[in-house]
């Protein structure tokens, strides 16, 4: 199991490409993965918006949490997070990875024009995007449809190359991601929990990833990530859960659930992503836990605590 964080920016599997350099972009093959993540393109469906945006840059951004994976079970794994100690810090250039060891921020690219097809919207068939520091995203005024795109739909991004050479980048289109009983998750000691959605027409062509953190809000001290098939199910193991809940909880605890298809592209010494998603961040309920952000919304004698729990 791959440690927790690392999917947001790039995810699960995939249709890809390669860069050449200056080869015309309408002659780029497919097929490259190699190298570290450098960046990402995201065209995200989440509670009724479209969004896009994209970045690359030419290294790795640096982690500044080490996540450890305590265990794992059915495509889950729970992980605690550990803060690394440089003394004297590492400036405002770097970040600390490790103990003792600082990591330069990588600088962000210029890719050159970047157009997208596939995506429903104001500007027709290729939206243009534009560059403000070296994020791409629409040009100001434009209307996204949504969901934008059916399942399966191909989007196509092309960039023609700046400080990277050209390239180019397929990946297919999600259907809208919806869990059945929503407003009644909840977490109990000794019980499994449960997670159900219509899957994927085809479920190799995306994939679900779960993220549960209840306790974010006043530090996180743990996680259960999970990285499964789009069948249309899921069920988090109970002994991982009774370990997160014993790790402790804070307010408002939430589950992210995440369907993705992903394509890759080879671009200068490590490979781009465009991720195609629709992204849902539902509340969870926990026995005995009550959420606040101001005195009067806790029952008395309790008050609303710095990690918005009422106690």
């Amino acid at each position: 199991m791959a440690s927790p964080r690392r999917f947001l920016c790039a995810f699960l599997c995939a249709l890809a490409l390669t860069s050449c350099g200056s080869t015309d972009p309408g002659e780029l093959p497919t097929g490259g993965e190699d190298g570290d993540q450098l960046g990402a393109f995201t065209v995200e469906l989440s509670h009724g918006t479209t969004s896009v945006i994209g970045k690359v840059y030419d290294g790795v951004r640096p982690a500044t949490v080490l996540w450890t994976v305590q265990a794992e079970a059915g495509g889950c794994a729970l992980s605690t997070p550990r803060a690394p100690f440089c003394p004297g810090g590492c400036g405002s250039s770097a970040a600390c990875v490790d103990d003792g060891v600082c990591a330069p921020y990588p600088a962000s690219q210029n890719v050159g024009t970047v157009r997208l097809t596939g995506l429903a919207t104001s500007a027709g068939e290729e939206l243009v995007l534009t560059s403000v520091a070296n994020t791409y995203q629409p040009p100001a005024g434009t209307t996204i449809s949504y969901p934008g795109f059916a399942e399966g739909d191909e989007l196509e991004l092309r960039a023609s190359g700046g400080d990277t050479g050209a390239f180019r980048l397929v990946a297919r289109g999600v259907g809208e991601l919806a869990l059945r009983d929503a407003d009644t998750l909840a977490l109990a000691q000794g019980a499994a929990l449960s997670l159900a959605w219509t899957g994927a027409t085809d479920p190799a062509a995306s994939a679900v990833h779960v993220e549960l953190d209840i306790s974010h809000h006043g530090g996180s001290r743990g996680m259960i990530e999970c990285e499964v098939a789009d069948t249309g199910a899921l069920a988090i193991d109970a002994a991982l859960v009774d370990r997160l809940l014993a790790l402790g909880v804070a307010g408002f605890p939430t589950i992210i659930v995440t369907r993705s298809s992903v394509g890759h592209t080879n671009a200068g010494a490590g490979h781009v992503d465009l991720v195609v998603a629709s992204k849902l961040e539902v509340p969870i309920a926990i026995p005995g836990l009550e959420s606040c952000t101001e005195d009067s919304e806790c029952t008395p004698p309790a008050t609303c605590q710095p990690d918005l729990t009422c106690k």
